[in-house]
């Protein structure tokens, strides 16, 4: 996985933002993969299941923290969750 200045050094790997940003970088890749093979019906349950995660991880942060759940979406330039 690569660095990125999203995560700093003192975070831990099970922290929120770690698993946000490891999930992001698994949609951007899966979201790739589908554009190539459109029929790939696994890896399309596969991305619905790692954006639901994403998506109730990220709930729980912003209820947690919701000034560094803003700067995290906007540095991983993801859309804010509708409530």
């Amino acid at each position: 996985m690569k660095n990125n200045s999203v995560i700093s050094q003192e975070e831990k790997k099970g922290s929120a933002a770690f698993q946000v940003f490891g999930f992001t970088n698994k949609i951007r890749r899966l979201s790739a993969h589908l554009e190539l093979h459109k029929k790939d019906y696994s890896s399309q349950r596969g991305l619905r299941k790692i954006l639901g995660k994403r998506q109730r991880l990220l709930a729980y942060f912003s209820k947690k923290n919701r000034v560094r759940y803003k700067e995290l979406i906007s540095q991983l330039n993801i859309r804010e969750i509708k409530r």
